[in-house]
């Protein structure tokens, strides 16, 4: 293990003196990704000023969704680049060549490029936290920050977990589906805000399947000591972030699968 992260470390460290070869261009694209996931909020900021709240749920406590979600998935994207891009890999040929080395596949493939310019998306939900938990004055307890951290970890595992089965799907499809991007992408809208707002069989789906809820919306109600309409417990509040790690060792499972049934590319 302490071998595996030595590797990844050393590739970590490749990938980001790549990127910092221009470091002018880095900090404008980076400040131009900051900018851009900042319209995201400004829109959430203009539906609170024209309508006040959604079913109870104030901006504050909307953005207290908002900056968890975002700052999981900024680390998420960052990190797991390398599924991102797989189906190249895969067409090309290059995928013999992780096999043949006595490393696993997934680490190599996360450490092909730790994508530095999400710092900027990062950076804007770490900010949009702070502020609703100053605008909430939230009594923040060790209990709590923990939880807090736990959402997050959660939500970086079931993203990452997204983005390992859209590489799997390659194996057989030698394309990542775009339709992954409804769970990416889509995802971080979605769980943005509070799940009362959705249907019923959309509520199960991203509870039970995949557990978008898990990482925002419970966390969130134990944080803020509210109760939860839908009827959920308080135990499944302060559990829910397991639900993404849990996404995550599934994924793996089904990548492993997908590994035995490559066949390379015949050329």
């Amino acid at each position: 293990m302490r071998n595996a992260f030595r590797l990844y470390f050393r590739y970590v460290t490749a990938s980001v003196r790549g990127q910092m070869q221009y470091r002018a261009s880095f900090m404008m694209l980076a400040a131009g990704y900051f900018l851009m996931t900042g319209l995201d909020f400004a829109a959430l900021w203009v539906l609170f000023d024209h309508f006040g709240s959604i079913e109870g749920w104030t901006l504050p406590e909307v953005a207290l969704l908002y900056g968890m979600v975002n700052i999981a998935f900024a680390i998420a994207e960052g990190t797991a680049r390398g599924f991102d891009t797989f189906g190249t890999w895969v067409k090309s040929g290059e995928f013999d060549r992780l096999l043949l080395r006595p490393r696993s596949t997934v680490l190599q493939l996360a450490g092909q490029e730790l994508h530095l310019l999400r710092i900027g998306r990062l950076l804007q939900g770490l900010g949009v936290l702070l502020w609703a938990q100053y605008m909430l004055e939230v009594a923040w307890t060790a209990a709590t920050a923990v939880l807090a951290a736990g959402a997050i970890l959660g939500g970086v595992g079931l993203f990452i977990g997204i983005f390992i089965l859209q590489a799997t799907l390659a194996f057989w499809t030698t394309e990542g589906l775009e339709i992954a991007n409804v769970l990416t992408n889509g995802g971080t809208e979605t769980a943005q805000y509070p799940l009362v707002i959705y249907p019923r069989w959309f509520r199960r789906f991203f509870t039970y399947v995949v557990p978008l809820a898990g990482i925002s919306y419970f966390p969130a109600l134990a944080i803020l000591d509210r109760a939860d309409p839908l009827g959920s417990t308080a135990w499944m509040h302060w559990l829910s972030p397991l639900g993404g790690m849990a996404f995550l060792l599934i994924a793996l499972r089904v990548w492993s699968l997908g590994v035995r049934h490559y066949r390379s590319t015949g050329s």
